[in-house]
């Protein structure tokens, strides 16, 4: 409404989210808040495509840049500052990470954001700045966001979409690829009845592949990892290794899986009561003995391992995989598969926690970054590749030359 409402806050001298307007001020734009809620629109950044909650957190730092999210609330708390003071605490999800922002009692959005439906999907305009504690906005405005840009949104940032369809299609490679016939249909069988539910889990709660899709992520760059190894290992049983990579954190789908339209990760008793490997290895029991009542599994009856030893030690990498008793498995490696699994997996989840903490972590000096939980030290810039060598022309140059045999005996 032109006549009653202020229009976009220009930077640097609106109310902003922390407060500072006048009392009088304060009522009026609230109310404009909620109406354009209710509206749609864009404010002051209506012509900039939104970004990332991961390029925010990798752009912003103690200058303030002018940028606009697309995110979709994902709790709210009301709490009190040591003096008494109220606050609202709003978590902010999209496909690749999540924030916390807070806004005052005598902020002008404080009404607005208490107000919010459940799940919302907001477009928030903002002068953001980050420090030890993440991301703040100033002079903060949202808008909802209409079903076409919803849409656009649920579907992840074109990145992260296109990363993770090229992730699951390796997924589907590799399982092809299994020759052993029972751990093959076992594979395609867990994809066609969870596909769709596997490729909203999360890797974790936290700490590494933390966002939707990203179990697919984990899972794929592992089974390649996997596949590349076993050559340079022949003594690994190829066919068990990429089986147990798939279905070593396939509990998760009940532990850390998101709905179909949001990008809150769900809670369920089952998750919370039993864990992901009691879960996992549940389902893979389920789905064995699925197979076993379907025709093709009589021309399995004589096959060498014994359908029994081949379930038993997929079950196997599942119950050990964390390596260690004080890590969650319930017993430890005792097989090659079950030590390279173990390793894969906590290669891959460290490899992304740094990942993480060279992109958002505080440079506390020149190459050195704060510690990042869980990782156990301050970390330092790794070494850049060498960008012209004569030396190294093409990987197959550089490789290392394998010997075969009869070369090792000459």
């Amino acid at each position: 409404d032109a006549h009653t409402c202020p229009g976009p806050i220009p930077p640097r001298f609106g109310p902003g989210v922390f407060g500072g307007a006048a009392a009088s001020s304060h009522a009026l734009l609230a109310a404009c808040t909620l109406r354009l809620l209710r509206g749609g629109g864009a404010g002051m950044l209506a012509a900039v495509s939104p970004i990332t909650i991961a390029a925010l957190k990798e752009q912003a730092g103690e200058i303030p840049i002018a940028a606009a999210v697309a995110a979709q609330l994902q709790s709210r708390a009301t709490r009190s500052t040591k003096a008494g003071k109220p606050y609202l605490e709003l978590g902010f999800a999209d496909a690749t990470g999540n924030f916390a922002l807070k806004l005052w009692s005598d902020s002008p959005m404080y009404d607005a954001g208490s107000s919010l439906a459940e799940a919302a999907i907001l477009r928030l305009e903002a002068e953001w700045t980050q420090n030890q504690y993440g991301v703040n906005p100033n002079h903060l405005q949202w808008y909802l966001l209409d079903e076409a840009a919803i849409a656009t949104f649920l579907a992840g940032d074109p990145a992260t979409r296109d990363k993770q369809q090229r992730d699951f299609t390796d997924i589907l490679a590799l399982c092809e690829s299994i020759g052993e016939p029972r751990l093959h249909a076992l594979c395609q069988h867990f994809l066609r009845q969870m596909g769709e539910r596997f490729r909203r889990t999360a890797a974790a709660k936290r700490n590494h592949h933390a966002r939707r899709g990203g179990l697919v992520e984990h899972v794929a760059q592992m089974m390649r990892s996997a596949a590349a190894l076993c050559p340079v290992y022949p003594e690994l049983n190829r066919d068990l290794l990429l089986a147990g990579v798939l279905f070593h954190d396939c509990g998760k789908l009940w532990e850390n899986t998101y709905p179909e339209d949001g990008f809150s990760q769900l809670h369920s008793l089952h998750g919370e009561m039993l864990g992901h490997i009691p879960l996992g290895i549940e389902l893979v029991n389920k789905l064995w003995r699925e197979l076993l009542d379907t025709p093709e599994a009589a021309a399995w009856a004589g096959l060498k391992p014994t359908a029994e030893d081949t379930r038993l030690h997929l079950l196997h990498l599942i119950a050990s995989h964390h390596g260690q008793f004080e890590f969650g498995s319930p017993t430890l490696p005792r097989t090659p598969e079950a030590f390279a699994l173990h390793h894969l997996d906590n290669l891959d989840a460290k490899l992304e926690m740094l990942r993480d903490a060279y992109a958002q972590g505080n440079e506390i000096a020149p190459g050195i970054f704060e510690r990042a939980f869980p990782l156990p030290a301050n970390l330092v810039r790794p070494l850049p590749k060498t960008e012209d060598s004569s030396r190294c022309k093409t990987e197959d140059r550089c490789a290392p030359r394998l010997e075969t045999e009869d070369q090792a005996g000459t």
